[in-house]
Order: C-alpha cells, then sequence, then structure tokens
C-alpha cells in the first residue's frame, strides 16, 4: 500500500519523531485495521497556542490539547473509485503539551507522540472514546497496535482516562 503524508511542523517546533517514524506509526494502524486502499493523511506540528486554535474551531472546546483529528474521507466508502487513494484527514499534534504530558505520565515525549498517532489515526478511521465501552475498546486497539511497534520501551499499557473528552 502507498500512503502519502504531508508532514508540517509549523515554526521548526522539537518533534521528537521524524518523518519516516510519523508515517510507520500510521501505516501500523492502516494495516492493523485491514485499510488496503492508499490513504493519504497530513500531520501537522504545531504550537500549543495554534491547537488550542484547531481544538476550538473544530471541537468547540477552547484549550490546548495533545491531538486533534479531522476526519475527511473513509476508506470504504463506496463513492470512491476502485484504487483512488482515500483523503483520511488531519492530524495534527501539539509536542510542547505533549511532552509535558509524556513527563506526567512517565513516559517519553517520543513514545507519547507514538501513542498519539496510533490514537489519532484509530479517530480518523471512526473509533472513538466518548463512551465507557468506546474508550475500552479503543484502548485496547492502541494496546495490541503499540505492543506491535518498536518504542524506547517506556510506554506501558494506555490508561483509558488519558484519551478521554476534556468535557465531561
Amino acid at each position: 500500500m502507498d500512503n502519502e503524508y504531508d508532514i508540517a511542523n509549523e515554526g521548526g517546533l522539537d518533534f521528537p519523531l521524524g518523518d519516516d517514524e510519523v508515517a510507520s506509526c500510521i501505516d501500523a494502524v492502516l494495516a492493523h485495521e485491514g485499510v488496503e486502499r492508499p490513504c493519504m493523511v497530513s500531520v501537522s506540528v504545531v504550537s500549543d497556542e495554534r491547537i488550542r486554535e484547531v481544538n476550538a474551531e473544530w471541537r468547540d472546546v477552547d484549550a490546548p490539547t495533545d491531538v486533534v483529528s479531522l476526519e475527511c474521507e473513509r476508506p470504504d466508502d463506496p463513492d470512491l473509485a476502485p484504487g483512488e487513494p482515500c483523503e483520511l484527514g488531519d492530524i495534527v499534534l501539539a509536542p510542547a503539551y505533549i511532552a509535558a504530558q509524556a513527563a506526567r505520565f512517565g513516559t517519553t515525549a517520543a513514545d507519547e507522540c507514538r501513542l498519539l498517532l496510533v490514537h489519532g489515526t484509530l479517530h480518523l478511521l471512526g473509533h472513538d472514546h466518548l463512551v465507557e465501552e468506546e474508550a475500552v475498546a479503543m484502548e485496547a486497539l492502541e494496546d495490541k497496535i503499540l505492543s506491535a511497534m518498536p518504542t524506547d520501551g517506556t510506554l506501558g499499557h494506555v490508561v483509558i482516562t488519558r484519551h478521554r473528552t476534556e468535557v465531561d
């Protein structure tokens, strides 16, 4: 499968993963979920202020966060011609927020970014965690995908409450 990635780091922010590893994280999710159609995904690395703006605009939450996923198309969309690439969507990451979060959870910024790329890609594929059952299922998928990926060894079991909606 030949997926395409548009990876942009607004302002040259410190980000612990290279473009190849970003693509590998997303590829791992797509492979695990059985996506055979080529997909296009954009990944933006932004400041805390910029992700706050994105979060406010798209989720009506006026606060910074770690990741926001903006879904465009689904790979199983019947309107897509056979073999036509799917514009899966956008993943927006805030590395300063992620680094602080990693310190709180005892992981590394790199492992936290891997988790959030998996998490964000699962959102693009329609997974969510707004109710307990969905959160448990999404957590299990994250754990399974991450356990098959090489990390620096500090990323353990994904705690459900880490990725519940900020608005309860």
